[in-house]
């Protein structure tokens, strides 16, 4: 066997058995006789010329190569998946396919607003997915995400292959429907104890405006906690409570019967593109990260 040739179909049978850890379990999930899948794990080693395995109380533990052979076996599928993805973006279509995931707490008119930028600069189909930052970040790294939209960066535990860029920043002032405009007069102190509806999905505006209540002297009501700003919006629009919105989000059809109370000093909301590292970057996602400003 010419050893400047790997042998994929090997790689992938040590791949599954490293993953089951024994002969028995690899050659179930594989539908191969265990026989067969043995032999085959022996080719596989004679051709590296290093032992992948030792085998101890009827387990199999990967030697030192074996764990090497795993590190680089793991990244070749992975980059194999991801070469599969990026090109049946654009099959059955001439559009580039581009998917995006956005948390539940990012205002709509931002989504929007990336959506026609992603038109503007190509023809594409886009695809866009609403859900947590934990499930959102799974699904990038996964590369079944090209991109996502959240509130925050990420922590610095999270960083290897991930990449945070702010693109946007907007003050934030309190809203409500016209019975609570007259609040804006001895703005903020008029604000103790008035219904509030606040967002329990962006934790970093939630402690900020805590924060500016507790310095002020003001105590709050907070009678609803919601993920969705179109809900936070909806039910502000029907008196239920104040909301703390973005500028840039108060001029949508959720927010038309909204009025101004006051603005929150110093306070702001932040909108973060995340990517994950690719060898085929999506050229559309590409385009987005670099020049898409809110």
């Amino acid at each position: 066997m010419d050893k400047q040739w790997l042998n994929y179909h090997h790689l992938y049978y040590f791949t599954v058995i490293a993953q089951e850890g024994a002969i028995a379990k690899a050659a179930k999930r594989l539908r191969l006789g265990q026989p067969t899948l043995s032999t085959q794990l022996k080719q596989f080693e004679d051709h590296l010329g290093f032992p992948l395995f030792d085998r101890k109380k009827k387990r199999l533990h990967l030697t030192q190569a074996g764990a090497i052979a795993l590190d680089y076996a793991n990244e070749i599928f992975k980059l194999g998946s991801e070469m599969m993805d990026t090109l049946n973006d654009g099959r059955r279509s001439d559009r580039m396919r581009i998917q995006i995931g956005c948390m539940d707490s990012i205002p709509k008119d931002y989504v929007l607003q990336l959506i026609q930028a992603a038109q503007g600069f190509q023809s594409c189909q886009i695809s866009c997915i609403e859900g947590s930052s934990e499930h959102l970040l799974e699904e990038l790294k996964a590369h079944r995400l090209d991109l996502l939209l959240t509130n925050h960066p990420l922590s610095q535990t999270k960083l290897e292959g991930i990449f945070s860029k702010r693109v946007g920043q907007a003050p934030i002032a309190l809203y409500g429907d016209k019975k609570f405009q007259k609040l804006s007069k001895n703005f903020p102190q008029s604000l103790n104890g008035q219904p509030f509806i606040l967002s329990n999905h962006n934790i970093g505006l939630r402690r900020s405006i805590e924060l500016y209540f507790n310095q002020v002297g003001v105590e709050i009501d907070v009678i609803a906690e919601v993920q969705d700003t179109s809900l936070q919006k909806l039910m502000s629009s029907h008196g239920l409570g104040i909301v703390p919105l973005a500028d840039k989000t108060v001029e949508s059809s959720a927010a038309k019967d909204l009025f101004a109370i006051g603005e929150l000093p110093g306070i702001f909301e932040e909108v973060w593109m995340i990517v994950a590292d690719r060898r085929l970057q999506n050229p559309v996602a590409e385009f987005l990260l670099k020049e898409f400003q809110l």
